[in-house]
């Protein structure tokens, strides 16, 4: 009889389980950068697999690359709009719609990658990130799904050893590293990634940053400016974000909610673990085979950075309240960090 009553018991199980995740999602998404690009683009098709492998086949995502469906920078209005139901991209790209945003993406002289983690997921920063959006009046339910290590601090044509030697120079500058370099008299643009290569070899640029040694390379900056700079004192990592329309999400079944938001979660691991392991051969090689030459910030150099961050930061949160908002909660979290950090870690040689 317990037999009996065990089989048909697991017979109904079998039967309602896949009543329970029987509907079906499709998630079209258009992403920022290339998926060749190594923890740009790279995480997101692991985590397309990982959606429809871990849904047995009821979620999955079909990934448009850069400008196949929408434009990079037209991605937040198209998700929020319905337009398409989710987009891969960095919350830095909406500066101008939201003031508030790059501190979502990386903050000049911020936290690095476990410290940003750590404030996302156990401090106010994944709730201060939603409500970011809902305030701003956008129809979004963002989840962070990458995050990289520090990126280098420009390829330049010359050495750049004064405030002097930056002024008047053109560059391609992202986020609020960007409007730290505007103080210092560059003349900066927000470039997508495959429109820097052709705007320096026309002249449109003089000079660039965009990301981590292993994706500058792909885009072949070495062919034509040779100082690469670090460190990367505007982003000490860099987080990308899931936007998934604000309907969508709320008429998605838990499980799938949930298999998208570990997946995720897990993303951010696997592109921080990617991203420290392939840079070190593109240094050696840079240097060995490209003529590369690698340059360090001066501490002179680096002081001046950090004290006209400052000024931009403070500007910023005096033109925008919500900014205020983000900033003072991630400095106080960030306060309370450093006496983790100082204790706890080996000092830097």
């Amino acid at each position: 009889m317990n037999k009996t009553l065990t089989s048909i018991a697991l017979a109904a199980s079998l039967i309602a389980a896949p009543a329970v995740a029987a509907d079906k999602l499709l998630l079209k998404t258009p992403i920022a950068f290339s998926t060749a690009l190594p923890g740009l683009g790279s995480p997101i098709p692991r985590v397309a697999e990982q959606l429809e492998l871990m849904s047995g086949g009821t979620l999955k995502m079909k990934i448009y690359e850069p400008g196949k469906l929408v434009p990079p920078f037209e991605i937040l209005d198209a998700v929020s709009s319905g337009k398409i139901n989710s987009g891969y991209t960095t919350a830095g790209y909406w500066a101008g719609k939201i003031p508030a945003a790059p501190l979502f993406s990386a903050v000049p002289f911020g936290p690095e990658a476990g410290e940003y983690m750590a404030w996302l997921y156990y401090g106010n920063g994944r709730a201060l990130y939603q409500e970011m959006y809902d305030q701003a009046g956008f129809n979004i339910h963002v989840i962070p799904c990458a995050i990289i290590a520090p990126e280098t601090s420009g390829w330049f044509a010359k050495e750049i050893n004064t405030p002097e030697d930056l002024d008047g120079l053109k560059m391609r500058f992202f986020g609020l590293g960007g409007k730290v370099m505007q103080k210092l008299g560059v003349a900066t643009s927000l470039l997508p990634g495959g429109e820097i290569f052709p705007a320096m070899e026309k002249g449109a640029i003089d000079a660039t940053e965009f990301s981590m040694p292993a994706i500058d390379a792909r885009l072949g900056f070495h062919k034509l400016v040779k100082f690469n700079y670090f460190p990367g004192w505007h982003q000490q990592a860099t987080v990308f974000e899931l936007l998934v329309n604000k309907d969508v999400w709320n008429e998605t079944n838990e499980t799938h909610q949930a298999i998208i938001e570990n997946t995720c979660k897990a993303s951010m691991a696997d592109s921080f673990a990617e991203g420290e392991a392939i840079q070190h051969d593109v240094l050696i090689d840079n240097v060995e085979n490209n003529g590369v030459t690698i340059k360090q910030w001066s501490p002179e150099m680096l002081e001046i950075f950090r004290a006209t961050w400052m000024e931009v930061a403070e500007e910023e949160a005096a033109n925008d309240a919500y900014f205020a908002k983000v900033l003072n909660d991630m400095n106080e979290f960030r306060d309370g960090y450093t006496v983790w950090k100082e204790n706890a870690f080996l000092p830097r040689k």
